[in-house]
């Protein structure tokens, strides 16, 4: 099984800029697509940005242009920078990890417990 943990939360004003970072670790495993998504109170989860393990990326529409995402494979590790951050980018970030255990034909996802991101006006 594989534990993703995020970090890099916090509460910033509007303009300012955050860095987050997921780690995923367990034993004998694969990465696939790792990414982001926010979700706030009374709203499902959404996708923020994807990237495969070859570098392609994928964003939603209002993260384009000011939040960039990156990984670094030989540390199973996601980056999320945002920059020119808004009050409505306001929510708790979960990094997500597609990963499949090595022998294992299936591919699981793997949640972490999320990381608060809080931009004042």
């Amino acid at each position: 099984q594989v534990q993703v943990v995020e970090s890099g939360g916090g509460l910033v004003q509007a303009g300012g800029s955050l860095r987050l970072s997921c780690a995923a670790s367990g034993r004998a495993f694969n990465i696939y697509t790792m990414g982001w998504y926010r979700q706030v109170p009374g709203k499902q989860r959404e996708l923020v940005a994807t990237i495969t393990s070859g570098g392609s990326t994928n964003y939603a529409v209002a993260a384009k242009g000011r939040f960039t995402i990156s990984r670094d494979n030989a540390k199973n590790t996601v980056y999320l920078q945002t920059d020119s951050l808004k009050p409505e980018d306001t929510g708790v970030y979960y990094c997500n990890a597609d990963y499949s255990p090595q022998g294992m034909g299936v591919v699981l996802k793997s949640w972490g417990q999320g990381t608060q991101v809080t931009v004042s006006s």
